[in-house]
């Protein structure tokens, strides 16, 4: 929607203009050219690093953060400081704000970041969709494909600019390999391997103490409810990433966090992104790895290790490979080829997006999409939780990409959701 159609529209109705950011209509205390003010929800180790990034651009400040950990505030806050600093920037110091709902209603903050742990994503990205925010939401996206698919409606609803925080798509190295795929340089593909790590398990930690820093019930949310364990949420002393990554309700294990990633590429290399596989299959038994899923034209995906270790993809096609990783991007039997430019014939070429944050705050400005768009992480997330739903059951799955349910298997659609503790209801907007 071009900006000029978006204030007349959004101007039409008091009910509308209620939820039109600050930054858009000149409003509060911004201007329409002034800068874009930013809330962080969920300050780890994650969310520091993305504002560390964010604070590189003139056109975005940080007003405000909010997490159930005061301490992480706390650290947040110092750490701003301490960019900003660096940058010879002047700073205040950021309002704290333990309930997120409350940074919300915020009529001098623009967008949200959001970087909690991902069984929040989904009720936090709706009611920021409800208070008119713009998004950056990380990935994976949502725990559930009914989760995912109301992040989708309620961005819609709201008119939203959303950017999924699946920044390989804003990386030469991935760029230049998946602009070889989808032009032919290759061939036609076959078949692709991934390697990521393992699916959710179950959370089998005992309880421990709370730590009076930590509002636990607020962490847990809209989960089930259990008892405080330091490998959940780790303090601030501890270096590690939460391991709530690991277990179910909370995370989906590496076949979410990593394959938000490389599961990703693969949808973006066959260009899937409004569409998914058709066909899961899990290996015989309880298995770590050898699903494979397969797509309508046959291509099938296959998670394993199939090289050096973890979070690698190896594209097969009829006229060679190609490989990539973070760290590498490689073809065979043309190892030139990796470094080859496009062709000017070459128009199946990808969006360019030089900066996975530059592109989300141009997008807020020019009220575009970004790169990493809701549905598009939607559907990159929707092919992970399918991955764990047949790894869980042991079983085949066939799945309509359109209609989101799997064909008859009633039993398998009861997975595609999850039970949410009251008052919380990511279905509300």
């Amino acid at each position: 929607m071009k900006r000029r159609d978006f204030i007349n529209k959004t101007a039409a109705t008091a009910s509308v203009f209620s939820i039109v950011p600050s930054h858009v209509l000149g409003l509060g205390r911004t201007a329409p050219n002034d800068k874009i003010q930013l809330g962080f929800i969920g300050v780890g180790k994650q969310g520091r690093g993305l504002m560390t990034n964010f604070v590189n651009y003139e056109n975005a400040s940080v007003l405000a953060v909010s997490d159930v950990d005061v301490n992480k505030m706390s650290f947040f806050n110092e750490t701003y400081q301490k960019a900003m600093g660096k940058k010879n920037k002047s700073s205040q110091n950021l309002d704290q704000i333990t309930a997120y709902r409350e940074l919300l209603e915020r009529k001098d903050i623009d967008a949200v970041v959001i970087a909690s742990p991902d069984h929040w994503h989904a009720q936090m990205a709706v009611d920021a969709a409800k208070a008119g925010k713009d998004i950056y939401c990380e990935k994976p996206l949502s725990s559930s494909v009914a989760e995912g698919r109301a992040m989708v409606d309620s961005a819609r609803k709201y008119e939203r600019v959303f950017q999924t925080g699946s920044m390989q798509r804003s990386w030469d190295r991935f760029r230049q390999g998946v602009n070889l795929i989808r032009n032919g340089y290759i061939g036609e593909i076959k078949e692709i391997k991934v390697a990521i790590g393992s699916p959710y398990k179950a959370c089998d930690l005992p309880s421990q103490p709370i730590p009076e820093n930590i509002d636990w019930n607020a962490w847990i949310g809209p989960a089930p409810y259990r008892g405080y364990h330091f490998d959940l949420a780790c303090p601030l002393e501890d270096k590690r990433w939460g391991m709530w990554r690991d277990y179910t309700p909370f995370g989906g294990g590496m076949i979410t966090d990593w394959g938000a990633h490389m599961f990703d590429i693969v949808q973006w290399a066959l260009d899937m992104d409004d569409s998914g596989p058709l066909y899961f299959n899990p290996p015989a038994g309880v298995a770590s790895e050898g699903l494979t899923y397969t797509y309508e034209n046959g291509i099938t995906v296959t998670h394993t290790k199939w090289g050096r270790g973890n979070n690698e993809i190896q594209f097969i096609g009829t006229e060679g490979r190609l490989e990539i990783s973070r760290g590498y991007l490689k073809t065979f039997p043309n190892a030139a080829l990796a470094k080859t430019p496009l062709k000017e014939t070459d128009t199946n070429r990808v969006y360019n997006s030089p900066n996975h944050h530059e592109d989300w705050l141009d997008a807020i400005k020019n009220r575009t999409r970004t790169i990493c768009d809701v549905e598009v992480g939607h559907r990159t997330a929707t092919v992970c939780n399918l991955a764990n739903i047949a790894y869980a059951l042991q079983r085949p799955l066939e799945w309509n990409p359109q209609s989101e349910e799997f064909i008859n298997d009633p039993g398998a659609n009861l997975l595609l959701d999850r039970a949410y503790r009251a008052p919380w209801d990511y279905r509300d907007f």
